[in-house]
């Protein structure tokens, strides 16, 4: 199975745990998300992603727009899934947005672990490689202050993403599940990177 649609589920199994331990958390009757939203949303965030399009940020929505609207789906179920692509990537932070949702803060706490603890560092070396990028140059500093052009062309080592993003995710997860589980995986990272400098 290609790793994409893994990928795809894995993440929609993560976004429909993170909603159903928020409904346990704050101790209500009925999940305070619309799953149907959660599950389209974590299946096509990535269904165009920009970095393989040119940096087309609509792309992703648009194409989620035109499968969702041919299942015969409600608007408004599509626009709210097409708003979230919009902004669960990381890159978005670097721009202020007047959407939110709770829906948004599920999926992009999957989308963020997906990111993170040992498959998110073999995604990592994984991109890096098909970029071409190097694994680790001492001389090359991480650049913990980057726009949001800097970070989309930036063609840093791998080891820098870390750096400047990877270890930041923990502290941006939105739901006390995505913040419990971004623990875990942030220290698998930080104990992968002492292995790592112990061995360069």
């Amino acid at each position: 199975m290609p790793f994409a649609i893994v990928r795809g589920s894995v993440i929609t199994k993560f976004a429909v745990a993170v909603a159903r331990n928020f409904k346990f958390a704050f101790k209500v009757v009925n999940p305070p998300a619309d799953l149907l939203v959660v599950e389209l949303a974590a299946l096509l965030h990535d269904i165009a992603d920009s970095k393989f399009h040119g940096g087309d940020e609509e792309i992703g929505p648009a194409v989620a727009g035109d499968f969702l609207g041919s299942l015969a789906i409600n608007e408004p179920v599509i626009e709210h899934v097409q708003q979230i692509i919009r902004h669960i990537s990381f890159k978005s932070g670097f721009t202020k947005s007047n959407f939110h949702s709770i829906e948004l803060d599920i999926v992009q706490d999957a989308d963020r672990l997906d990111a993170i603890g040992a498959i998110g560092i073999a995604r990592a070396f994984s991109y890096g490689g098909f970029k071409g990028r190097e694994i680790y140059n001492p001389e090359i500093q991480p650049n913990l202050n980057m726009t949001k052009e800097e970070y989309k062309n930036s063609s840093a080592p791998t080891i820098n993403h870390f750096y400047e993003k990877l270890l930041l995710l923990k502290d941006k997860m939105n739901t006390p599940t995505g913040k419990k589980l971004a623990s875990q995986r942030h220290a698998f990272m930080e104990t992968y990177l002492k292995q790592f400098y112990s061995e360069c």
